[in-house]
């Protein structure tokens, strides 16, 4: 199996869909590297449903075409 990049690959930090993975990871890095007090005053679904909500959002922006990207 021979591994095959998407047109203007280079170019990938563009797009929404990548920049939204990338944001959903900051929030899952930041929420794990709390401090354990300032993360119980932070319920775990609201960090989680953030984060899946912003990968809902990487998902539409890949769907939308981005000419200026």
């Amino acid at each position: 199996m021979r591994v095959r990049f998407v047109a203007g690959a280079r170019m990938a930090w563009r797009w929404w869909s990548v920049q939204a993975m990338a944001l959903a990871v900051a929030i899952q890095a930041g929420w794990q590297a709390m401090p354990p007090d300032m993360a119980a005053r932070i319920p775990e679904g609201v960090v989680t449903g953030v984060s899946i909500a912003v990968l809902v959002l990487g998902i539409a922006g890949r769907l939308v075409r981005q000419d200026d990207a």
